[in-house]
């Protein structure tokens, strides 16, 4: 037999640790309280929720002072989550991603980009042959790196498990955007290079007007058009 995946579907099944899991999709740790509101439950209720989802790995926690922070215990826990959700949205008969335009143009998928503008630029550099299908997924070409180099992104191979680069369905496009250690690099190089900043307390990505068109002229969107 193989592993019991009875605990954590239980575990992710129940609405309000639902409900906080996808609060911490936005990548940052937040407190028991902020959990608390995000799922509608008590301060009490919530605490032994969490319990729960760290002693089974789904999460993990930090103490800074008085306060404990909370967070997805790491990229795979966060990817199993967001193919949850790409689940759960074909099963909705009319609404098929998020009613918030913001959050469904752009937004924090754990730490990478999604949303309409995360698919595009994965879609936009498989169409320049930046990737290549190897025996884990995808990989990343020599198109690509001269791609991603002209934008000043690190392609540093890190030390880790984690894969470089890899397709994530995404959950409201129902297409891929690029996820996996390039998918971060890439998120921050668009924070660093002032085309985008994430929304308190949200999952959007909001791209500034000239920091779109931008993104758009790198992928050469100007020239399909």
């Amino acid at each position: 037999m193989g592993p019991n995946i009875t605990t954590i579907a239980a575990l992710v099944g129940d609405n309000a640790r639902g409900q906080a899991l996808s609060a911490l999709m936005a990548g940052r740790a937040l407190t028991a309280t902020e959990l608390a509101d995000a799922a509608g439950v008590t301060r009490q209720t919530i605490s032994t929720h969490l319990g729960q989802l760290v002693e089974a790995g789904l999460l993990a926690v930090e103490k800074q002072g008085r306060h404990r922070y909370f967070r997805i215990a790491d990229a795979e826990v966060a990817h199993m989550l967001e193919t949850l959700m790409g689940a759960a949205a074909l099963k909705r008969p009319v609404h098929v991603g998020p009613r918030e335009p913001a959050l469904r143009k752009a937004r924090v998928c754990y730490d990478h980009l999604a949303g309409e503008l995360g698919v595009l630029v994965y879609e936009r550099l498989a169409q320049r042959g930046a990737f290549a299908l190897g025996p884990d997924g995808i990989a990343l070409t020599s198109q690509g790196r001269e791609a991603l180099g002209q934008l000043g992104v690190d392609l540093t191979l890190p030390d880790g498990r984690r894969p470089f680069c890899r397709t994530c369905l995404d959950w409201s496009e129902r297409r891929h955007h690029l996820a996996g250690v390039l998918g971060a690099k890439l998120l921050d190089r668009f924070e660093q290079l002032g085309w985008a900043k994430r929304v308190p307390e949200s999952r959007v990505m909001a791209f500034n007007e000239a920091g779109e068109a931008k993104l758009r002229e790198w992928l050469g969107e100007g020239e399909r058009r």
